[in-house]
Protein backbone atom coordinates (compact mmCIF):
# COMPACT_ATOMS: atom_id res chain seq x y z
CA UNK A 1 0.00 0.00 0.00
CA UNK A 2 1.20 3.46 -1.10
CA UNK A 3 2.26 5.66 2.10
CA UNK A 4 -0.46 8.17 2.88
CA UNK A 5 -0.16 11.76 3.05
CA UNK A 6 -2.56 14.25 4.63
CA UNK A 7 -2.94 17.37 3.60
CA UNK A 8 -3.65 19.93 6.63
CA UNK A 9 -3.93 24.28 5.97
CA UNK A 10 -3.50 26.48 7.94
CA UNK A 11 -4.97 29.92 6.60
CA UNK A 12 -3.01 32.64 8.64
CA UNK A 13 -1.87 35.88 8.48
CA UNK A 14 -1.52 37.09 12.09
CA UNK A 15 2.39 36.84 12.39
CA UNK A 16 3.17 39.63 9.38
CA UNK A 17 1.99 43.22 8.36
CA UNK A 18 1.53 42.04 5.20
CA UNK A 19 -2.03 40.36 4.63
CA UNK A 20 -2.95 37.64 1.90
CA UNK A 21 -0.54 34.92 3.02
CA UNK A 22 -3.85 33.21 4.57
CA UNK A 23 -4.41 32.20 0.73
CA UNK A 24 -1.61 29.98 0.59
CA UNK A 25 -3.39 26.88 1.56
CA UNK A 26 -5.90 27.66 -1.57
CA UNK A 27 -3.75 28.53 -4.29
CA UNK A 28 -1.99 25.66 -3.91
CA UNK A 29 -4.53 23.29 -3.73
CA UNK A 30 -6.41 25.40 -6.80
CA UNK A 31 -2.83 24.92 -8.81
CA UNK A 32 -3.43 21.22 -8.62
CA UNK A 33 -1.53 19.81 -5.57
CA UNK A 34 -3.72 16.80 -4.56
CA UNK A 35 -3.70 15.01 -7.74
CA UNK A 36 0.36 15.84 -8.51
CA UNK A 37 0.95 14.43 -5.07
CA UNK A 38 -1.60 11.11 -6.06
CA UNK A 39 0.86 11.15 -9.44
CA UNK A 40 4.07 10.50 -7.35
CA UNK A 41 2.30 7.64 -6.38
CA UNK A 42 0.78 8.86 -2.60
CA UNK A 43 -2.70 7.96 -0.83
CA UNK A 44 -3.51 11.71 0.11
CA UNK A 45 -6.32 12.90 2.25
CA UNK A 46 -7.01 16.26 2.48
CA UNK A 47 -8.57 17.40 6.06
CA UNK A 48 -9.14 21.07 5.29
CA UNK A 49 -8.15 24.30 6.86
CA UNK A 50 -7.79 24.90 10.49
CA UNK A 51 -10.00 28.22 11.41
CA UNK A 52 -7.46 30.50 12.40
CA UNK A 53 -8.70 34.00 14.04
CA UNK A 54 -8.76 36.97 11.70
CA UNK A 55 -6.72 40.22 12.60
CA UNK A 56 -10.15 42.20 12.89
CA UNK A 57 -11.22 39.90 15.26
CA UNK A 58 -9.01 41.82 18.05
CA UNK A 59 -5.89 44.31 19.08
CA UNK A 60 -2.93 42.74 18.35
CA UNK A 61 -1.68 43.15 21.90
CA UNK A 62 2.03 43.18 22.72
CA UNK A 63 3.72 45.27 20.02
CA UNK A 64 6.74 43.60 20.87
CA UNK A 65 5.10 39.91 20.01
CA UNK A 66 1.77 41.09 17.99
CA UNK A 67 -1.05 38.46 18.06
CA UNK A 68 1.03 36.60 20.57
CA UNK A 69 -1.62 34.40 21.99
CA UNK A 70 -3.89 33.91 19.23
CA UNK A 71 -0.82 32.86 17.03
CA UNK A 72 0.34 30.42 20.10
CA UNK A 73 -3.35 28.89 20.03
CA UNK A 74 -3.56 27.86 16.40
CA UNK A 75 0.05 26.49 16.88
CA UNK A 76 -1.19 24.47 19.67
CA UNK A 77 -3.74 23.22 17.51
CA UNK A 78 -1.83 22.32 14.87
CA UNK A 79 1.17 20.85 17.17
CA UNK A 80 -1.57 18.12 18.02
CA UNK A 81 -2.77 17.45 14.54
CA UNK A 82 0.77 16.93 13.36
CA UNK A 83 1.40 14.75 16.55
CA UNK A 84 -1.33 13.16 15.57
CA UNK A 85 -0.68 12.25 12.12
CA UNK A 86 2.63 10.76 12.69
CA UNK A 87 1.57 8.55 15.51
CA UNK A 88 -1.18 6.45 12.51
CA UNK A 89 1.71 6.34 10.45
CA UNK A 90 0.52 9.37 8.09
CA UNK A 91 3.16 11.86 6.67
CA UNK A 92 1.85 15.43 7.47
CA UNK A 93 2.02 17.95 4.84
CA UNK A 94 1.13 21.46 6.49
CA UNK A 95 -0.22 23.96 3.72
CA UNK A 96 0.23 28.18 4.68
CA UNK A 97 2.06 31.22 3.66
CA UNK A 98 2.59 32.83 7.43
CA UNK A 99 5.93 31.38 8.89
CA UNK A 100 4.63 31.57 12.49
CA UNK A 101 2.72 28.16 11.55
CA UNK A 102 6.38 26.21 11.59
CA UNK A 103 6.04 26.74 15.32
CA UNK A 104 3.18 24.40 14.93
CA UNK A 105 4.83 22.09 12.69
CA UNK A 106 8.01 21.49 14.19
CA UNK A 107 6.71 21.55 17.87
CA UNK A 108 4.29 18.51 16.66
CA UNK A 109 6.92 16.31 15.13
CA UNK A 110 9.37 16.88 17.50
CA UNK A 111 6.52 15.89 20.34
CA UNK A 112 6.31 13.05 18.01
CA UNK A 113 9.63 11.23 17.98
CA UNK A 114 10.53 12.75 21.40
CA UNK A 115 7.82 9.71 23.01
CA UNK A 116 10.40 7.56 20.91
CA UNK A 117 13.45 8.58 22.10
CA UNK A 118 14.16 10.48 19.22
CA UNK A 119 15.75 13.82 17.97
CA UNK A 120 14.83 15.58 15.43
CA UNK A 121 16.90 18.02 13.04
CA UNK A 122 15.89 20.91 11.04
CA UNK A 123 16.55 21.81 7.06
CA UNK A 124 15.27 25.82 7.25
CA UNK A 125 15.41 27.19 3.70
CA UNK A 126 14.52 30.96 3.49
CA UNK A 127 16.13 33.87 2.43
CA UNK A 128 15.43 35.30 6.72
CA UNK A 129 16.94 33.54 9.62
CA UNK A 130 13.43 33.52 12.01
CA UNK A 131 15.81 33.51 14.59
CA UNK A 132 14.14 36.74 16.44
CA UNK A 133 12.48 36.56 19.35
CA UNK A 134 10.22 39.27 21.16
CA UNK A 135 13.23 41.40 22.61
CA UNK A 136 15.17 41.04 19.32
CA UNK A 137 12.53 41.73 17.07
CA UNK A 138 12.39 45.25 14.82
CA UNK A 139 8.54 44.72 14.32
CA UNK A 140 7.20 42.48 16.48
CA UNK A 141 6.17 40.27 13.78
CA UNK A 142 6.02 36.68 14.63
CA UNK A 143 6.71 35.67 11.49
CA UNK A 144 10.43 36.22 11.96
CA UNK A 145 10.81 34.35 15.04
CA UNK A 146 9.55 30.50 14.59
CA UNK A 147 13.25 29.09 14.14
CA UNK A 148 14.05 30.67 17.73
CA UNK A 149 11.13 29.43 19.17
CA UNK A 150 12.16 25.92 17.86
CA UNK A 151 15.20 26.14 19.57
CA UNK A 152 14.22 27.37 22.99
CA UNK A 153 14.30 31.08 22.42
CA UNK A 154 11.69 33.91 23.27
CA UNK A 155 8.48 33.73 24.57
CA UNK A 156 7.04 30.96 26.56
CA UNK A 157 3.86 31.16 24.65
CA UNK A 158 5.63 29.69 21.68
CA UNK A 159 8.91 28.03 23.14
CA UNK A 160 6.06 25.25 25.16
CA UNK A 161 4.15 24.22 21.99
CA UNK A 162 4.05 20.54 21.86
CA UNK A 163 5.48 20.38 25.12
CA UNK A 164 7.58 22.40 27.46
CA UNK A 165 11.07 21.14 25.84
CA UNK A 166 13.99 22.06 23.37
CA UNK A 167 12.23 21.05 20.12
CA UNK A 168 15.56 21.41 17.74
CA UNK A 169 19.14 21.33 18.86
CA UNK A 170 20.22 24.04 17.08
CA UNK A 171 23.64 21.96 16.56
CA UNK A 172 21.04 19.88 14.61
CA UNK A 173 19.68 23.19 12.20
CA UNK A 174 20.86 23.65 8.71
CA UNK A 175 20.00 26.99 7.42
CA UNK A 176 19.59 27.24 3.41
CA UNK A 177 19.93 30.36 1.42
CA UNK A 178 19.83 33.01 4.28
CA UNK A 179 20.60 36.31 3.18
CA UNK A 180 18.99 38.65 5.52
CA UNK A 181 19.47 38.77 8.81
CA UNK A 182 18.61 40.79 11.45
CA UNK A 183 21.87 42.33 14.16
CA UNK A 184 19.74 40.18 16.82
CA UNK A 185 19.56 37.14 14.92
CA UNK A 186 22.81 36.95 14.20
CA UNK A 187 23.71 37.35 17.58
CA UNK A 188 21.41 34.85 18.54
CA UNK A 189 23.34 32.30 15.78
CA UNK A 190 26.66 32.71 17.26
CA UNK A 191 25.54 32.37 20.49
CA UNK A 192 23.87 29.35 20.16
CA UNK A 193 25.52 27.04 17.26
CA UNK A 194 28.51 28.07 17.77
CA UNK A 195 29.52 29.66 14.45
CA UNK A 196 32.06 32.72 14.68
CA UNK A 197 30.97 33.59 10.93
CA UNK A 198 27.44 34.63 10.27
Amino acid sequence: MAQKLRIIGIPMDLGQSRRGVDMGPSALRVAGLQSRIKQLGYQVEDIGNVRVKQPEEQPYGEKRAKYLHEIAETCKGLAEMVEKTLAEGIFPLVLGGDHSIAVGSVGGVSAHFRKQGKRIGCIWLDAHGDMNTDETTPSGNIHGMPLAASIGLGAIELTSVGGDFQKVDPRNVVMIATRDLDQGEKIAIKKNTGFTRV
